[in-house]
């Protein structure tokens, strides 16, 4: 019974265009006790599948009321089963985190049933699991945290902050001693994940893109956590990793040219204002999904779900307030509107070329209008700033903001939470260069809490 329920609760969120988070159901019921064997299947990205899959499965599970939780090595390097005991019955869930393009060839073979990714569905992919349904739709495609990619130096290396066009250089072998970027005279030796890994695919896009290429003699590595380890180990290393596996080494502040370095903490992550942020991914298919797998996905975007996510490493989707910095930049009447305010953890973007709202922002609408229900957010107000790139005019730039701050208070009406008059600021305050192609991350709504 309890999965025909399930699928028709789905259903019913999904025609009325919602998204599953919108589900407060992430309270998910015990499994029959005549359940057994294997549930579902993770096949992808090492960034989510050696820490944060196991432990959310962890998690799940034992809502589920299932007991003796254990993991077991399958035999193969970043393959495990998390098994479980059910009544007198074993269950099981299997990951195999190989690398972000190995889950979209596990759903394309049916030997995956979710994907694990670090980075955004490729082209040929989505042409390729076509018969899956739209991949790229909020049905398919679930953000299930926010990650830095942390660049990582020894911890008594003196460089600070790199440019991101430095750090190209340094990958690509252009700069070879680190007294060429301020440091002590040294050679330095680059270490870099291996090409399955939707790490490499993000760094690879944000930092190398087309006029670079990694140095020949980089030593490569298929887990985060071996290439961090190893980077804190040599006072000239330098490699990248995943937030949650900075661990012993020294994590640097990072700009793009023409805008404020930023150092990889929670609201620069959370915001995904922090050049090297990105999102974490989970794909499936539109139909004909597990039960099992469905339940999971639910409990993932609920609180409890984004709670383990925090305790993991990454960062969590739940809104939490942030007061300001005393020191800030920006247009005086900006600096006027927030200077009793608190920033939320949340930035609001939109699909490229179209003024929609992507498929986090329609999450996070979600997750924002139940936070502001919350009894000590009752008699608080939102206040929602537009910002975007560079246009033919200032004013244009303008206009346009605002009427992305528009859009998100029209969706928040849906879920009767009011805010102030919106403010659109334009192409003030950019987190990326107005002349590269990340410019799309200017096109951005905050959120301060008044």
């Amino acid at each position: 019974m309890y999965p025909f329920l399930h699928r028709l609760c789905r259903t019913l969120i999904l025609s009325f265009g919602l998204s599953l988070t919108s589900a407060a159901a992430a309270e998910v019921p015990a499994f029959d006790s005549n359940t057994s064997g294997l549930l579902f299947t993770l096949h992808g990205s090492n960034t989510i599948g050696a820490q944060l899959a196991p432990n959310l499965i962890r998690n799940y599970l034992a809502t589920k009321g299932a007991r003796n939780i254990r993991s077991t090595p399958l035999g193969t390097i970043n393959e495990q089963r998390i098994q479980a005991d059910v009544g007198n019955q074993a269950v099981f869930i299997d990951i195999a985190a190989h690398g972000s393009s190995t889950g979209f060839k596990g759903l394309e073979q049916s030997r995956a049933d979710i994907a694990m990714a670090s980075r955004p569905i490729k082209a040929a992919e989505w042409v390729l699991l076509n018969r899956l349904g739209d991949m790229r739709s909020n049905r398919a495609e679930h953000v299930i945290a926010i990650d830095g990619i942390a660049i990582i130096v020894h911890s008594d290396n003196p460089v600070k902050h790199l440019t991101l066009q430095q750090i190209a250089a340094v990958f690509s072998g252009d700069i070879r001693n680190w007294s060429q970027v301020g440091g002590h005279r040294g050679h330095i030796r680059v270490y870099a994940r291996n090409n399955q890994s939707g790490t490499w695919d993000t760094f690879k896009s944000l930092v190398l893109g087309k006029d670079y290429s990694l140095i020949e003699n980089a030593e490569r590595f298929e887990s985060n956590d071996q290439l961090s380890d190893r980077v804190a180990a040599d006072l000239n290393g330098i490699g990248f990793v995943g937030l949650a596996s900075i661990r012993h080494a020294r994590a640097i502040a990072v700009s793009h040219q023409d805008t404020q370095p930023q150092a990889p903490v929670h609201l620069t992550i959370a915001t995904e204002d922090y050049p090297l942020s990105r999102r974490l991914f989970l794909y499936t298919p539109v139909h004909s999904l597990k039960p099992a797998a469905e339940e999971f996905l639910y409990f993932v975007q609920s609180e409890a779900g984004q709670e383990q996510v925090k305790t993991t490493g990454f960062i969590s989707q739940t809104p939490i307030s942030i007061k300001p910095a005393s020191t800030r930049e920006g247009p005086e009447d900006y600096l006027a509107l927030t200077q009793h305010a608190e920033r939320l953890s949340i930035n609001f973007r939109f699909a490229e070329g179209n003024a929609t709202l992507d498929n986090k922002a329609q999450q996070d609408i979600q997750r924002l209008a139940k936070y502001m229900k919350k009894p000590k957010n009752r008699d608080r107000q939102l206040l929602l700033i537009g910002f975007g790139d560079e246009k033919a005019s200032a004013e244009r730039s303008i206009v346009l903001s605002k009427l992305r701050a528009l859009t998100v208070r029209s969706a928040l009406h849906h879920h009767q939470v009011n805010t102030a008059p919106v403010q659109g600021f334009g192409a003030y305050l950019p987190v990326a260069s107005n002349n590269s192609k990340a410019k799309i991350k200017n096109r951005r709504v905050e959120v301060w809490l008044l």
